[in-house]
């Protein structure tokens, strides 16, 4: 279970920081790339950052130098800070997540939004509006 929290309502050029519970669901983030999506009313879901095992992170473009995602190991929590924002940030965002192969950590950053963001689990979901 993913669980997200956090989002709301905020002027454009605010920050705003999403958590994502994952401790529930019994999660070892050492063998798991965790994962913001974002998806708005009648748009794809879009993933837009990526953290693996050793805190190694991706970025979509639409992001990149804007938002930061990080991770407490300790706690099982995924960050998402976004500074910043733009009324087109606004969206339903997700955590997810993705099993890595723990045999081959040599692939991690690759498999972990390196190319394409992929997730096998998801959260329900929180909505930001910027305005």
């Amino acid at each position: 279970q993913l669980v997200e929290s956090g989002g709301g309502s905020i002027q454009a050029g605010g920050s705003l920081r999403l958590s994502c519970a994952a401790s529930a669901y019994g999660y070892t983030v050492s063998s798991y790339c965790m994962l913001w999506f974002r998806q708005g009313r009648g748009k794809e879901r879009e993933g837009i950052a990526a953290i693996d095992p050793v805190g190694r992170t991706n970025y979509a473009d639409s992001v990149k130098g804007r938002f930061n995602i990080s991770q407490d190991n300790a706690k099982k929590i995924l960050y998402l800070t976004m500074s910043s924002l733009k009324p087109e940030d606004s969206d339903m965002y997700y955590c997810a997540a993705y099993e890595l192969d723990p045999s081959a950590p040599e692939n991690f950053h690759e498999y972990c939004g390196g190319g394409v963001f992929v997730a096998n689990d998801w959260g329900q979901g929180t909505q930001v509006t910027v305005s």
